[in-house]
């Protein structure tokens, strides 16, 4: 009785779970991402200790499978209570008969070996190890089905090299899902079972011998099976960027906002143009698409990668999140703040003519694309031409930092510095943004000025929007924007940007043309194309309406099609008036006002109509003292604008004479402040600027 104990006390098998709480502890090394509808979009690996894909029933495993498994592992499975007592017996035969022993172990014992992996540890083969197998397998019989045994063991079990589980090896081996897997390819697993690590002609051998009818085909077929890895990847493929983005733990599933259809056919105008612009002009590119009414993203392509019309040097870098230069992009928000502020409207007069301002790094001279001037233009031409001269002559009147300040509102957050950092060429598009931040930016324009970030996970919530303009200035700017005869002088009549249907659009090009732009909403869509090379270098003979405006306009009319966009109707404080301009500077033309802002005569302001600046030294303006120059020699001219006869000058607390004619100043280091200043002591105009 006490070695009875004993016995039981030596061969007493672990705690082992059951069926439910092995498959539900089943971690893969995958991730997964699925669109709106539940399809699969894209798989990105996570846990590279072991390749495991998801845990496969086994109603989703072809039945050839499993009998050829019972086959080769375990004849009597479907009778036996986890023990082969007969296979025992014929082993113990076959060795006093110093015969070749088939293996009495059955699957019901080696999964017990999988689950407690002491019992199947090297050298656990003494009796007292079988016999505490035995009874764990016994236990396992007593509480689980024989279809539980079966699929937990084809998951559980190694195949080849790191796949474990019959999902893994099935793409692995065969680049098949285990329900797509043959008699033939059943028969190469179950003979691979023995020893994964088998050359071809031994695991040949061993199908031989389980189908000897098959002998002569088996050596070419196991070279094919332990040939090249196959790509585990039998997904779409549609989404890797935000796959990396989003897929952070192995297991995961994501529902996100995208729809596949979108996805394709954004990806496959964006793989077009490229392939047309060829590698030596334009590797790369990236295209958002949003809802305009809910901010969800129904199409993120980071880039097209080095494959299939790809030239990408670089094609783990996502396009779509990458921070890059705004260029021309960001007028529209400078346009849209002096509109809402009343310093201008669609029809106030700007003049696009050289100009050079003092900075603090030396004189900034703006220029147009084409490097000519148009004179006077109104608001509406210069936004929709995209002229930059009446751009920064817009800024002066804004101010650097309260735009800078306006375009982090608008969730522009690569604007990390103050505005003087950026100083006018900040109206010229001088910050680096996102794509996926121009979209959520220019879809605030299309839903009247209110701004909420993009919605890219299905499950996530819907951030409350804020306001970041008037609906007024929003819906002024956005008919701006949607005038083909507005941007006629610039992209012509028959550009890439004008559809059959009212589209609000805008290009871009970066400095160097290291980066192309073109983003545009309807009342339906917002969709954002970015077109450069992801390494930095500069595109070659690709402008915005060569890059990235084909993109655009292959995917809007896609999107609209048999659908066309709707006019949004203006909103409250909006007026519409005819206005002529004097001079024949602009044709006469009914004109959209914020309501009280609406004249029927433009015609430019007289001098003694302005208003007196300081025009040298400029705010923020660094001197530097020649020390090989007598100090009496080194002055600065004080340099005013506009009607100021009747003004002072004042520097430092200390009046320095009558604006007009302007005095000289001899500068000593320090930080001065020079005031404009009227009779009645007030400050017309200052200026802070340095001398070291």
């Amino acid at each position: 009785m006490v070695a009875l104990l004993a016995l039981d006390r030596a061969t007493r098998p672990p705690p082992l779970p059951d069926y439910a709480a092995v498959s539900a502890a089943w971690r893969p090394s995958e991730a997964w991402l699925y669109d709106r509808h539940g399809r699969l979009l894209d798989s990105s690996r996570v846990d590279f200790a072991v390749r495991r894909l998801g845990w496969v029933p086994l109603a989703a495993i072809a039945p050839a499978v499993p009998r050829a498994v019972i086959a080769a592992e375990d004849r009597r499975f479907a009778d036996h209570h986890g023990i082969d007592w007969l296979g025992i017996a014929a082993a113990a035969r076959a060795r006093l008969g110093r015969e070749r022993a088939r293996g009495a172990s059955t699957i019901t014992m080696q999964l017990a070996g999988f689950l407690a992996p002491g019992l199947a540890r090297p050298g656990a083969r003494g009796w007292r190890d079988k016999l505490t197998q035995m009874r764990a397998a016994s236990a396992l019989e007593a509480r689980w089905s024989k279809d539980e045994i079966l699929a937990a063991y084809l998951n559980l079990a190694g195949y080849r090299g790191e796949a474990q589980g019959i999902g893994a090896a099935a793409l692995q081996l065969f680049g098949k899902t285990p329900a797509a897997l043959t008699a033939d390819d059943a028969t190469l697993l179950a003979a691979l079972l023995p020893d994964p690590r088998a050359d071809a002609g031994a695991v040949a051998g061993r199908a031989c011998r389980l189908d000897p009818a098959g002998c002569a085909r088996w050596p070419a077929l196991a070279a094919t099976m332990l040939g090249p890895t196959r790509s585990l990847a039998l997904d779409p493929g549609l989404a890797p960027h935000l796959a990396d983005r989003l897929l952070l733990a192995p297991g995961l599933k994501v529902r996100t906002t995208l729809d596949r259809d979108v996805q394709r056919m954004a990806t496959a105008a964006l793989r077009r143009r490229l392939s047309g612009l060829g590698g030596t002009r334009a590797r790369d590119g990236a295209v958002v698409v949003a809802d305009t009414a809910t901010g969800d993203v129904l199409a993120y392509v980071g880039g097209i990668g080095s494959g299939l019309g790809g030239a990408s040097t670089a094609p783990a870098v996502d396009g779509a999140a990458a921070f890059r230069q705004a260029g021309s992009t960001l007028k529209p928000f400078l346009y849209g703040m002096a509109i809402e502020r009343g310093y201008l409207t669609a029809a106030s007069i700007l003049d696009d003519s050289a100009v050079q301002l003092d900075t603090a790094s030396g004189l900034y001279v703006p220029q147009n694309y084409d490097r000519g001037f148009k004179g006077p233009v109104s608001v509406r031409t210069a936004l929709a031409g995209s002229l930059n001269v009446p751009a920064v002559r817009t800024l002066l009147l804004v101010g650097v930092e309260p735009l800078r300040d306006r375009l982090w509102d608008t969730g522009y957050r690569g604007l990390v510095e103050d505005g003087a950092y950026y100083g006018y060429s900040l109206a010229l598009g001088s910050a680096e943004v996102t794509l996926l931040e121009q979209v959520a930016a220019y879809r605030s324009l299309a839903v009247g000025g209110r701004w909420s970030p993009l919605r890219l996970v299905a499950t996530a919530p819907r951030a409350t929007a804020r306001a970041v303009l008037s609906p007024a200035a929003a819906w002024i700017v956005g008919d701006m924007l949607a005038d083909p005869g507005a941007r006629a002088p610039t992209f012509g009549l028959d550009s890439a940007l004008r559809l059959p249907f009212r589209t609000s659009v805008k290009t871009g090009t970066s400095k160097a043309m290291r980066d192309n732009w073109c983003v545009g909403y309807t009342d339906r869509f917002t969709v954002g194309v970015w077109i450069g090379n992801a390494e930095g270098d500069p595109m070659r003979a690709v402008s915005g309406t060569s890059g990235a405006a084909p993109v655009w306009r292959d995917v809007m009319l896609a999107l609209h099609a048999g659908r066309p966009a709707a006019v949004p109707p203006p909103p409250a404080g909006v007026v519409a008036r005819p206005v002529r301009f004097a001079g024949g500077m602009e044709a006469p033309r009914r004109e959209w006002f914020v309501a009280g802002t609406d004249q029927p005569l433009v015609a430019a302001v007289p001098d003694a109509g302005r208003r007196p600046r300081l025009g040298n030294p400029a705010a923020g303006a660094v001197y530097a003292l020649d020390p090989d120059i007598p100090p009496g020699r080194q002055r600065i001219a004080i340099g005013v604008s506009g009607p100021a006869a009747a003004l002072r000058v004042v520097l430092d607390g200390r009046d320095v004479g009558p604006a007009v004619p302007a005095p000289m100043m001899f500068p000593t280091p320090g930080v001065h402040r020079l005031r404009l200043v009227d009779r009645a002591g007030r400050v017309v105009d200052s200026s802070i600027f340095t001398v070291r």
